[in-house]
């Protein structure tokens, strides 16, 4: 079962000065819901925002049956 707050603080440290929101979605620890606006997102198209985000998760997507993301630059 993922914590919503590893969740949070894996994509705070990948990007520094990102406002992170996470929610549990189903309470299984398995479905999320997460809105992040980074300053390292400036710049990048939707994708790689997503790429970035899939990348500070590592290897807790293999434990995460969906994530719902909503990215924006800060």
């Amino acid at each position: 079962m993922v914590n919503p707050d590893e969740i949070r603080r894996r994509i705070e440290t990948a990007l520094p000065g990102a406002r992170v929101e996470v929610a549990d979605t189903t309470g299984a620890g398995d479905h999320f819901e997460v809105q992040v606006a980074a300053p390292g997102f400036a710049g990048k198209g939707l994708v790689e925002q997503h790429q970035l985000v899939y990348g500070a998760l590592g290897t807790l997507m293999q434990e995460i049956h969906a994530l719902s993301l909503r990215t924006s630059a800060a």
